[in-house]
């Protein structure tokens, strides 16, 4: 059977007014509180799949631990280790027998993991893993629009494109990854934003990554400030959630401070998300 973990990387702190967009923060504040520099504590969360075959496969990397001290202390990031390597360590297993990594996309808090810590030489971890990324974000992260440009790594870009390891996905499947996995596309985020979605007993999973960071934002209005298209957001996460409440569908989340996992109802004409265990 697929097996499947949580594995937690470094945590960050963002701004929350930007993570709600314009809701306001009498409302926001009360989902996930702000400190004293009005930013709220976000995961930056993965998910390792073991499957049948012996594989193991990793859903993204967190933002890891290679800013300097003072982007590290913008964004919130306090620990100096690299946690996702850590706790992939407390599992058993070590970053060369990771075969595979998908990443939705490039912003620094979903592909900042692969690099290696600041003060170490910069390369990409998980040196036998193969890297799968979107191709329509691949062109974008190449060329990000200015508003974007900040949330790309260049240096990550370069890294993937000599690794000779980077793998572009179009479409709904890849055939290296024949383990029961499917991808959605959004375009609200960032163009070209690559959900995967795995089929399991209980019924499928989505990585939403960041069309839905977390709980709160199962709510249709709330998007982030960070979005490039907010409206299109909301009918991305509506378009979803119809499909994935037949199917009965859970949402795995990376950035909810407190849930990772969700099981999607309905109240009313309301979405609903309701904590559950990865894994029945």
């Amino acid at each position: 059977m697929m097996q499947l973990f949580i594995v937690e990387g470094n945590k960050q702190h963002l701004d929350g007014g930007s993570m709600f967009g314009n809701a306001p923060k009498a409302l926001w504040n009360k989902w996930i509180p702000a400190d004293a520099h009005n930013r709220i504590p976000l995961a930056c969360r993965c998910l390792l799949v073991r499957t049948p075959q012996g594989r193991q496969v990793l859903f993204e990397t967190g933002i890891g631990a290679f800013f300097e001290p003072k982007l590290k202390e913008r964004f919130g990031v306090y620990e100096t280790q690299h946690v996702l390597l850590e706790n992939l360590a407390a599992l058993g297993v070590k970053e060369e027998e990771i075969d595979a990594v998908v990443l939705s996309h490039l912003h620094f808090d979903h592909a900042g993991g692969l690099l290696t810590a600041y003060g170490e030489k910069m390369r990409l971890h998980f040196p036998k893993a193969r890297y799968y990324l979107g191709r329509e974000h691949w062109a974008r992260a190449k060329n990000p629009h200015i508003r974007e440009q900040v949330s790309f790594i260049p240096q990550i870009q370069e890294l993937l494109a000599d690794s000779g390891r980077l793998v572009l996905i179009e479409g709904s499947h890849c055939a290296e990854l024949d383990f029961g996995v499917r991808f959605h596309y959004s375009h609200g985020h960032t163009i070209g934003l690559m959900l995967a979605e795995l089929e399991l007993p209980e019924g499928p999973l989505v990585f939403v990554s960041d069309l839905v960071p977390g709980i709160p934002w199962v709510h249709l209005p709330i998007v982030m400030g960070y979005d490039r298209f907010p409206e299109l957001t909301v009918d991305e996460k509506r378009k979803l959630f119809e499909d994935l409440h037949k199917r009965k569908g859970r949402l795995f989340f990376t950035h909810d401070p407190q849930t990772p996992v969700v099981k999607l109802g309905m109240e009313g004409n309301r979405y609903t998300a309701e904590p559950t265990a990865l894994s029945h």
